[in-house]
């Protein structure tokens, strides 16, 4: 490690260990991030990749329990003879009988003295240093989301190149809890056995837009079926230059929000057609973002 770079490190270690009030010497050995500290490198992480701003990331204080309410489950609306008996209110927010269980995520980085030397020369050395890593880590939060399928004592970087074994992501929860909304592939037990939807020429739908209309209509309970806010994330290999244009164009119908993710302006089965990254290739979700 070059002089100059030694300065910078250290007056990164020192800034580390003033934030989160320890030390400069327990900064290079273990300690307790401060809260404040831990809900602004969350809001940091969340901020650094569009998609993981447009949906719910909810902090919780238990590492198990059931699915918060964050949403709107249940009509309201309603009328009761009160002469036969009481009114009976409603609670509008979304509880399901699904169970949430908090896992410890490792996310260990390495910077090399040769990365150091050559981003030393930069006034903002250590906004580098904590770019690259909260960068990473919210990919890797995406990854894991779309194609985690279990949670592996020691999980194999070279076996699971997208994660698969670090944790349960959403798509695989959806396959355990709600079966019923899955289009083709079967889960039971734990175990998916995938399944192919045939789309085009011999096969059940025509093409991509009734895939989706009939999703909505089969799979979807009755109230989210006309909710405006749906949405339908879909793979690379499911779109073609309909949706997403390659070449930049004046009159662009498709919105790139920063570098990792892309919402078409165009409609699939009369839903907005979103690409996030990481989104198994040959997939649909169909979804709301919040």
């Amino acid at each position: 490690m070059k002089k100059n770079t030694r300065f910078a490190f250290n007056a990164y270690l020192q800034q580390m260990a003033r934030l989160n009030g320890v030390a400069v010497e327990e900064v290079s050995s273990k300690f307790t991030v401060e809260t404040s500290v831990q809900q602004t490198l969350e809001d940091q992480i969340q901020q650094s990749a569009a998609f993981l701003t447009l949906i719910n990331v909810t902090p919780v204080t238990e590492q198990s329990g059931q699915l918060l309410g964050l949403g709107v489950g249940s009509t309201i609306a309603g009328t009761t003879d009160t002469t036969a008996k009481e009114r009976e209110p409603v609670d509008p927010t979304l509880m399901v009988d699904v169970e949430y269980k908090c896992e410890q995520t490792n996310f260990d980085t390495v910077l090399t003295y040769a990365k150091l030397d050559l981003w030393a020369k930069f006034q903002d050395f250590q906004v580098r240093i904590r770019d690259a890593i909260v960068k990473r880590q919210a990919l890797d939060r995406i990854m894991i989301g779309f194609n985690g399928v279990k949670r592996a004592k020691t999980s194999n970087r070279s076996e699971n190149p997208l994660l698969q074994d670090v944790n349960k992501g959403w798509l695989q929860k959806i396959r355990e809890d709600a079966p019923d909304h899955v289009m083709g592939s079967t889960t039971a037990g734990g175990e998916t056995t995938p399944g192919a939807v045939k789309v085009g020429k011999g096969g059940e739908y025509a093409n991509l837009d009734a895939v989706v209309m009939d999703a909505v209509n089969e799979l979807i309970d009755v109230v989210y079926q006309d909710d405006d806010d749906l949405v339908v994330i879909c793979g690379r290999e499911l779109l073609s230059d309909k949706y997403f244009p390659l070449v930049n164009k004046e009159q662009e119908n498709s919105e790139k929000l920063a570098a990792d993710m892309i919402i078409s302006q165009k409609r699939m089965g009369g839903l907005q057609a979103v690409r996030a990254p990481f989104f198994p290739p040959n997939a649909l979700l169909i979804t709301r973002l919040d």
